[in-house]
Order: C-alpha cells, then sequence, then structure tokens
C-alpha cells in the first residue's frame, strides 16, 4: 500500500496515513502469536482424490479438528483483550495484506489481537472489503461491528462490512484467527470501498518522521547479492539513516525445525546504507533472514532469504559412480541437516556420531509420534535405516521405534485426527511405501490405527502402490522439473526399487529411469533447473543449493554437494543406478544442441527444452493459459557461467517481493500466460485481465552475470559460454530501488508479448547474437494478442493467444503426448526442418 502521511497538530507525535480508495489499512499493533493444540476427536477421511493427481489446490473435504473447530468456534463469544504485549508494529509497505502465513505441523488454533485508530472529523459510516483466510472480528470503540468466520482452509472469503465512526479518535480491535494445519494461509485484507479518504493513526509513541523513516527502511531493505560465497551477510537500505538505530538480525535455515544459525544485534550508523552482518560460517544454504529495525515499540520488521556457499566452483568428482555415492555418504554423514536421512548416511558409511545419532533419532521418533505433517517423507529412511543396519542401533532404541511404527497412521482408512497431507502424488507415494515397509519389518504385529498384522498391511500397500504406478505411468508427472519435490518421488521410488517386490520393484525402476532422463536434460553446468510444476523462490533463486543438486552430483559427475538429506543418501546406499546415456544429455559437448519435448501429468503440461552447451530455455506450453496460476513456473533460462544465472518472467501472484503466497512474486503465475516454443525462441504472451497488478516482469540473477545489457526493449545476458535475451513489447523498464534492484525487469500493462532466445559461444558470439537480435523485426497486435518476430534472414515465427502458434504460415501444433521425451532436434544428427534461429 501506498500511503500519504496527514499533516499532525503542534505537540503532538503520532503518525497519521491517508488511506485512499482501493487501498488498505495495514498500520496496526499485533499480538505475539497465540497457539493450542486442536486436533478433533479423531476418525477415518475422505479419499477424494482417488489417484488423479492435478497441480493446485485440491478439495479434499474436511478433517476432524476443521470440523470441530466450525461446531466449536463459529459463533462463540469473545471477550475483547486491550493488555496484551505487542509482539510488532505492522506498519504499511509492500504487502497489502496483514499476514501471518506460516507452516504448522498438526491442527493448530492460532490467533492475534490487534489494535489501531481511525481518525474522522464528523461521525461516518465506513464502508471496507474484508477478505480473509481465516475468521475476523472487529471491536470499535468496545462494541463489536463486524463478525465474519467463514473459516475455509487456505481459501479466500470476501464480503464487504461498515464501521460506524464518530468523531475524533476512534479505537479499534480487530482478531484475527485460524485453524492452521500444515501449509496455512492466514491473513485478513481491510480495502476502503469509499471515496472519502480515510485516516489511521498507529497508537505508539513515536513522531511521523521515525514512522516514515522505519516503513522506508524496512520496505526497501534487500540483500547485497544473490549468494554470499564465504563472506558475511551484507544489507542494503535505500535510504540513508539519519541518526544511530538498532538493528537485529536473525538468520534461520529452511528446513522443518527452522534452526537459528545466528543472531546479531548491530547498529546501522547515521548516513549509513549499507550494513555488514558478522556471524560465524553458515551451512551451504537458502537461508530465511529476519531484521529488526529500531527498538521496543519504535520498530519494524522485515523477512527475507539470502543464499550461502562456502564455495562457487563444481565439487570436482570421481570417474565411477560407486566413488560418487561412497563420497556422498561421507559428506552427507558429515555436513547433512539434522534429518533421519543423515543417520542412514552414517550407519551405511561407517561413520556414526553417537551424540548426533541419539538427538536426530528422538527428534524422528517425535515427530512420527505426533504424526507431524510430512512425517511420512522420515518414515521410509527411518525403515531403511532399521532393515538394513539394525546392528547402529541400540535395543532400547530399536524398542521405542517398534512401537512408534506400530503406532502410526498410514492411510485415510485408518482413524486420525491430525494434520497429515495424503492426497498429493508425493505424499500418497510416501504413506504407501512407509506402509509396505513396515509390514515387512514387521509382519506379524498388530498395527494399531488399523488393526491389521503388518503383513496385511504390506499385501494392502503392494495393491495400493500398483494403483499410484497405474495413475502417474501413462501420464507422467503432475509436479514435473520439480527440484522441490523430485527428492520426494525418490524417498518412495528408491526404497520400493530397493526393498520391494520385483514387480513393483521394475516399475520403481522404469519411474527413476524417467525421473533422472528429465533431470538429466534439464541439468546445465551441474544445475538442474527448467520450467517447474511446483516451485518456490528457493529452488528458483538458487540453484546449487537445492535437495536435487546432489543428485546430479552424484548421477552425472557434475555440481555440488549439500546439506540435503531427505533421499540423497537412499540413492547413495542403494542399488539404483541411473542409465549411462544419461551422462551425455547432462553435459554436451561443445557445439552440440538438442530439442526434447515430452508431457507431463494427468493435466498434459507439454514440455519443450532447448539446450546447448552454455544456455537452456525451457517452458511449458499452452497450460491452462488465462487461468489462475499456482506454482507452475513456466518459463525458464538457465546460462552456464555461473550457478546462479538463471531468468525467468512471469506474472506476480502478490505484491511483497518476499512474501510467502502460492503464487508468489517471482514463484508461479498470479495468471498464466499463453506459451509456445521452437528450439531456441520462446514467446510469451499475458493477459493478466483484471487482475491487481497489470504487469509482468522478468528475474534476472545479477551475481551470475558476466553482462547485462539493457537496450530499448531487448535485455541481453552473458554468463561464461551462454547468453540469452529477452524482449517485451510494452517497454522493460529496470527496477533501480527497493527489495528487487537489479534483478527485476518490469513491462507495463495488463496485456504484454515477451520473447526469449538464447545462444552459446565466446564473447565475439555474444555480440553477433546481439546484432542479430536486434535486427529482428518485431510485430505485436494487442487486440489479437499476436506477438510475431522475423530473425534475420528466417520466415515470421507467430504466436496467438488464442494457441495458434505458426512458423512461415505453417501450424507448429504440440504433437508429443507421452511422457518419455523425445529428442526432436539433434545437431549431432542434422538437426529436422526448422532448425534454431539464432545459431
Amino acid at each position: 500500500m501506498e500511503t500519504g502521511s496527514l499533516p499532525v497538530q503542534a505537540g503532538t507525535a503520532r503518525p497519521l496515513y491517508r488511506v485512499g480508495h482501493g487501498e488498505t489499512v495495514t498500520a496496526w499493533l499485533v499480538s505475539d502469536l497465540i497457539k493450542a493444540d486442536f486436533p478433533g476427536i479423531a476418525a477415518p477421511a475422505e479419499d477424494r482424490v482417488r489417484y488423479r493427481f492435478i497441480n493446485g489446490f485440491v478439495d479434499v473435504g474436511d478433517l476432524p479438528c476443521r470440523k470441530a473447530f466450525w461446531a466449536t468456534m463459529v459463533g462463540r463469544r469473545i471477550f475483547p483483550e486491550r493488555d496484551w504485549p505487542v509482539g510488532h508494529i505492522n506498519l504499511p509497505g509492500t504487502n497489502r495484506r496483514v499476514e501471518f502465513t506460516h507452516f504448522w505441523h498438526v491442527p493448530t488454533h492460532v490467533r492475534r489481537w490487534l489494535s489501531g485508530c481511525f481518525v474522522s472529523p464528523a461521525p461516518r459510516r465506513v464502508t471496507f472489503r474484508l477478505s480473509t483466510c481465516g475468521g475476523v472480528r472487529i471491536w470499535v470503540n468496545g462494541e463489536e461491528q463486524v463478525r465474519f468466520e467463514p473459516f475455509q482452509r487456505n481459501r479466500v472469503s470476501v464480503t464487504e462490512v461498515t464501521l460506524s465512526l464518530q468523531a475524533g479518535d476512534n479505537e479499534i480491535l480487530l482478531h484475527s484467527e485460524d485453524l492452521a494445519e500444515r501449509d496455512t494461509v492466514w491473513f485478513f485484507e481491510l480495502e476502503l470501498l469509499d471515496d472519502e479518504p480515510l485516516t489511521v493513526v498507529l497508537p505508539v509513541a513515536i513522531d511521523q518522521q521515525e514512522a516514515d523513516r522505519l516503513e522506508a527502511l524496512v520496505r526497501d531493505l534487500r540483500p547485497e547479492r544473490d549468494v554470499f560465497v564465504c563472506s558475511p551477510l551484507v544489507l542494503i537500505f535505500d535510504r540513508p539513516a539519519d541518526r544511530d538505530l538498532p538493528v537485529s538480525v536473525e538468520i534461520v535455515s529452511h528446513g522443518h525445525d527452522r534452526a537459528m544459525l545466528a543472531r546479531e544485534s548491530l547498529i546501522l550508523k547515521a548516513g549509513e546504507t549499507r550494513l555488514s552482518v558478522p556471524h560465524q560460517a553458515l551451512p551451504d544454504g537458502y537461508h530465511g533472514v529476519k531484521v529488526k529495525v529500531g527498538e521496543g515499540e519504535a520498530s519494524a520488521r522485515r523477512s527475507m532469504d539470502a543464499a550461502f556457499m562456502g564455495g562457487l566452483a563444481a565439487r570436482p568428482a570421481a570417474a565411477l559412480l560407486e566413488d560418487r555415492k561412497a563420497e556422498a555418504l561421507r559428506f552427507s554423514a558429515r555436513h547433512g541437516a539434522p534429518r533421519i536421512g543423515r543417520l542412514l548416511a552414517m550407519a551405511a558409511s561407517g561413520q556414526i556420531q553417537p551424540q548426533a545419532f541419539s538427538d536426530i533419532m528422538e527428534a524422528t521418533l517425535a515427530s512420527i509420534d505426533r504424526r507431524d505433517d510430512c512425517s511420512d517423507f522420515i518414515m521410509v529412511p527411518l525403515l531403511w535405516l532399521v532393515m538394513a543396519h539394525p546392528e547402529a542401533i541400540e535395543p532400547p532404541m530399536l524398542a521405542r521405534i517398534r512401537h512408534s511404527v506400530l503406532n502410526y497412521r498410514y492411510w485415510v482408512d485408518e482413524p486420525g485426527n491430525d494434520a497429515m497431507w495424503f492426497w498429493s502424488e508425493n505424499h500418497v507415494l510416501c504413506f504407501h511405501t512407509s506402509q509396505l515397509l513396515a509390514g515387512l519389518w514387521l509382519p506379524e504385529a498388530i498395527f494399531t490405527a488399523s488393526g491389521r498384522t503388518g503383513a496385511e498391511q504390506a499385501a494392502l500397500a503392494t495393491a495400493r502402490l500398483g494403483l499410484w504406478f497405474d495413475a502417474v505411468e501413462p501420464h507422467g508427472l503432475a509436479e514435473w522439473n520439480s527440484a522441490a519435490y523430485y527428492p520426494i518421488d525418490f524417498i518412495g521410488l528408491l526404497a520400493l526399487e530397493h526393498w520391494a517386490g520385483q514387480a513393483i520393484s521394475a516399475r520403481a525402476r522404469h519411474l527413476l529411469d524417467l525421473i533422472f532422463e528429465m533431470v538429466a536434460l534439464h541439468t546445465l553446468g551441474g544445475v538442474p533447473a527448467g520450467s517447474q510444476g511446483r516451485a518456490y523462490d528457493k529452488e528458483l533463486r538458487a540453484g546449487p543449493l537445492t535437495e536435487l543438486a546432489p543428485f546430479a552430483w552424484v548421477a552425472f559427475g557434475q555440481g555440488w554437494l549439500n546439506g540435503g538429506v531427505a533421499s540423497l543418501p537412499m540413492f547413495a546406499a542403494g542399488r539404483y543406478c541411473p542409465p549411462e546415456r544419461l551422462m551425455a544429455l547432462a553435459d554436451l559437448k561443445p557445439g552440440r544442441a538438442i530439442e526434447a519435448r515430452y508431457t507431463q501429468g494427468l493435466e498434459a503440461a507439454h514440455l519443450v527444452l532447448f539446450k546447448n552447451d552454455g544456455a537452456q530455455l525451457s517452458t511449458v506450453v499452452d497450460h491452462k493459459t488465462g487461468k489462475p496460476g499456482h506454482q507452475q513456473h513456466v518459463l525458464d533460462i538457465r546460462l552456464e557461467g555461473h550457478p546462479m544465472a538463471r531468468l525467468w518472467v512471469n506474472h506476480p501472484g502478490e505484491d511483497d517481493p518476499w512474501g510467502s503466497q502460492r503464487p508468489s512474486y517471482w514463484a508461479g503465475n498470479g495468471i498464466l500466460p499463453r506459451v509456445a516454443q521452437h528450439c531456441d525462441l520462446a514467446l510469451f504472451i499475458a493477459d493478466v485481465g483484471q487482475a491487481r497488478l497489470p504487469w509482468t516482469h522478468a528475474y534476472a540473477g545479477r551475481d551470475g552475470m558476466d553482462e547485462i545489457v539493457l537496450d530499448g526493449r531487448w535485455l541481453f545476458n552473458r554468463s561464461g559460454r551462454g547468453f540469452c535475451a529477452l524482449f517485451a513489447t510494452n517497454v522493460l523498464e529496470a527496477v533501480e530501488n527497493g527489495a528487487t534492484a537489479g534483478r527485476e525487469f518490469r513491462s507495463p500493462g495488463p496485456v504484454c508479448g515477451w520473447a526469449a532466445v538464447v545462444g552459446s559461444g565466446d564473447e565475439a558470439a555474444f555480440r553477433h547474437f546481439i546484432s542479430r537480435v536486434q535486427a529482428t523485426e518485431t510485430r505485436f497486435e494487442p487486440e489479437a494478442k499476436r506477438l510475431t518476430l522475423i530473425p534475420p534472414g528466417r520466415e515470421p515465427v507467430s504466436l496467438a493467444y488464442d494457441g495458434t502458434f505458426l512458423i512461415g504460415g505453417v501450424p507448429q501444433p504440440f504433437s508429443h503426448t507421452q511422457p518419455e521425451p523425445q529428442l526432436t532436434y539433434d545437431s549431432d544428427l542434422g538437426g529436422f526442418a526448422i532448425p534454431p534461429f539464432y545459431a
């Protein structure tokens, strides 16, 4: 929200803000989080998915906790509380919402109190649009005037509300609450519908200048670099501080435990815009950074992320796969994240650290016993560990593991009151694999949730796994190319390949071969990249730090190892070996170029990849065009010269560049575009309609670029031997201030065409590439929403928003509808009728 401050009366020290029509009230004092477990009564759940996996929100019915919440919380009497301690101040900034989105592993009742003050020169009735995930009550001067309690899980509910204000100050007390079930979108948005502005007071003892200073400082704050290599975090403020300000910084991991990695208290000196944060050496990773500027109530907060690496050079790799596996086990045993996979690496490599082993096992069993969401991801490697290395576990601990395994809930037909997610393709696989392995380990024991013997559990799991493979094999995976979820798929598939009977093992091996082929195709310079069915900022902005990156190092001998141990130790300790032919796809020899096409998922995501030795361009075409997006990453460019050399184009799904919505500012699309690709050229047409953010933009990982050239509507980037060009029909504007300065290139307008081109070679080849691209004739017809490019000496290529894709006037339908990738162009084999445009 952009706000303009109002004059204040002499002698006053309170900040006033004017909120205009269409803007939201985001100036509040906020209490600390109030939370309590809320499990409801154990009961079986529904299986509405029935092995039909799609991308995005799935209505799976209401869990017992949600039913109990509606029965007991809606309409209850709430006494307004005024004596709560202030947790933080929410100041106007980039987020229109007042947001508390987070992840809770068990059903939890979460709530917060907020207070503010509205000023009116005369009595008036003010109309707002109230949007929320959760429930909201509002008191004005002690009188409850709003009660809106839809409590729909992660679905936005909207209503119009009217507040009656008296002349002068009006005390506003707001109560926001929800039932948290795993990933919980929890927010409210109070948007003014009146034409007459509203004056809002932040009731805290700071003056106007102090409020403005804190607002500006936290809104525009950013890390200095995309990745900090053997160096401390540096924060950049767009505006200099006009006096010394206290700043506290916390760096936390993105793991399930959100471990505190560093905490520092510093001073931002007057006149300074750069703050270096001295801290101990951090593990490689894309970590959360929490910043507080000011002290006491006169403070403001900002959360962001930053990447940290001990070195940029790719890790040397042995020639033999078995040697790379052994080294990965040793590395994971020493440096793995504190999760059960690290214990498997310890046992398999013979490098057990007793205290770490005990601590991680305790945390693992506690998570399983609580039936935390995602505990199915750790149950599988736990069972692998006890089945393969029982000698590594003391008898008392082995007895505890047995108790936890027998008392777990393995599927929706077994009663429970947890928030475990049983419905996405990766969770279904891991639950069925857990049930199979548990039954194989304890065939004669009785499992308490189901009342079945282990042998019965194993037989049922085998049948269910057959249904899972029946669903996935004909179509592929809904979460295609996902650097976040391929490692989760590997949890189940590697365990099945190793431990299951012959039929299931063979099916797992076939799917592993397919996934590794897709990973090989989309790996450049050791970094898996490309369009993705589900993406997060941390996977897009820090490729070598994803859990998928070490798989590329082990499988193909190029890249990095890191602390990810969700499934890597299973790959390293197991017998599965990817096909040797994939090595040539992961690391193309100089001069070779390929194009691959294939289809993934029940909803038929049509995927195109073009790759040479220096660059790759990857898209999903004809995918839900014009519909609201989720986490689909539709156009991606990767250049080989630096692990962070990454670019993409999207329509932002939220206001805050550091937000966590799905879609977010960078990951996913608010409205999905029309995309088409042939070899080295992709066309992209966005029509975001009435979306509140009427523009599209490009991200460029600046640290990874040797050159960035913005020339009119063309943006050129070079990294090592790879280079690319991006074109926008509505001009390109470099964002030079704020959280995305130097990395965002914005094209205004709700209807816009984009083009992306890639190439490879030395610096002279890059200059020639620029000249050829600049000589391209471009046409955009906004009414028809048709983009046409005519490369020098080539036939026109055009894309219309209705999906018509023409080269030289000839339609180019997408016809490769099988999940197995096909090389539709290979320079080694002479290519085909229409070669790359800019080679």
